[in-house]
């Protein structure tokens, strides 16, 4: 297993390279980069120019030629901003130089922000953690005994209507539920029960520790069930169907045929077997969740999160957010991948990918 996991480790490095590459290389054909949105601003709104120290070379972005957007202004002007950026250096030096700082950890600053990515991003953590912690925990303590009630009552009444419900909520778009949600509990045409925005109230900091927690949890209610509603359907589902699977199993006759009770036959053989696949899917599904926030969501209740921070980042041409996002998520999901693999281990001992990939 030590083998395997090395080979993993190893794989990351030129994963992340060609992940990198490609979206460097695609940067490189998309008009209206950085430079064009400072002389958009500059020519139509009148605006100082901005502070953009801080960025340079370190971001290693490449700019669209022939900025059709800062016609008008002074060649000098726009070599400054050119040198500011980075974007006087051939392209294939700002990569490397971007892969040299990533690898360090050295994100650089934000463009048009004037704070460091590392800084930005952590800023606008609180929100993705309570959509993507909380509605993964939510999603697996309902669909989990959900799943397993379903798969021992399969084609009883509870459940066809159940499966009804299911198929419902997989079908209904997040934002639309959270907008139904809005409607209903927060003012909207019905009840007025939950905040209609952000996370902590205006007084939140004069609040006792308890009064935090319960301000916390009023506020996040709505915008974590819009946030689990796909994933609760989903792995629903799949634990229905990873139990039927083991069930009908000649090992589950045999057990019967013994004279164990159904009780036991369902949690003493059944459950650790049908329970490998939802378990060891845990990481993937939870960084799917905490970093796939939804920008719809999260402007529906007003909440200034990653989903919003990616957006507003693509929109203003912020490489060094952009890529520097891109680089520690693809990070994280391939070293999810192989916790992954180890969860299946740890569930069932008998696997072994080492002889599998041999």
């Amino acid at each position: 297993m030590g083998a395997y996991i090395l080979r993993r480790l190893l794989l990351i490095i030129p994963t992340l390279i060609g992940i990198m590459l490609v979206n460097f290389t695609l940067t490189q054909f998309v008009p209206g980069g950085p430079i064009e949105q400072i002389a958009a601003q500059i020519q139509g709104e009148g605006d100082a120019f901005r502070n953009i120290s801080g960025g340079g070379a370190e971001a290693g972005q490449a700019a669209p030629s022939g900025y059709e957007g800062a016609r008008g202004l002074p060649p000098e002007f726009i070599a400054q901003l050119e040198q500011e950026f980075g974007f006087d250096k051939p392209p294939v030096e700002r990569f490397f130089t971007m892969l040299w700082n990533y690898l360090r950890f050295d994100f650089g600053t934000s463009w048009f922000r004037s704070i460091s990515v590392v800084d930005l991003v952590l800023e606008k953590m609180p929100v993705s953690i309570t959509l993507g912690l909380w509605s993964t925990v939510i999603a697996y303590v309902i669909s989990i005994p959900l799943g397993i009630r379903k798969a021992m009552r399969d084609g009883s009444r509870f459940d066809t209507w159940t499966s009804g419900v299911i198929i419902m909520a997989y079908a209904i778009p997040a934002f639309l539920f959270a907008v139904l949600l809005m409607v209903l509990f927060a003012g909207g045409s019905y009840w007025q029960i939950f905040p209609l925005r952000g996370l902590t109230s205006d007084n939140f900091g004069d609040l006792s520790a308890w009064g935090k927690i319960k301000d916390y949890a009023w506020h996040a209610t709505l915008p974590v069930l819009a946030a689990t509603i796909s994933s609760f359907a989903t792995l629903t589902l799949l634990t229905k169907n990873s139990f039927l699977d083991e069930i009908n199993k000649q090992y589950v006759m045999t057990a019967r045929a013994k004279g164990l009770t159904e009780r036991r036959v369902l949690y003493g053989h059944v459950f650790r077997n049908a329970m490998l696949i939802v378990i060891a899917g845990f990481p993937a599904m939870f960084l799917g969740v905490f970093f796939g926030s939804s920008i719809l969501i999260e402007t529906i209740f007003s909440l200034d999160g990653l989903g919003r921070l990616g957006f507003e980042a693509a929109v203003q041409r912020d490489y060094p957010v952009i890529f520097g996002t891109l680089y520690v998520f693809g990070l994280l999901s391939l070293v999810v991948g192989i916790l992954s693999d180890l969860m299946y281990v740890f569930v069932d001992p008998r696997i072994d990918f080492e002889k599998r990939a041999g």
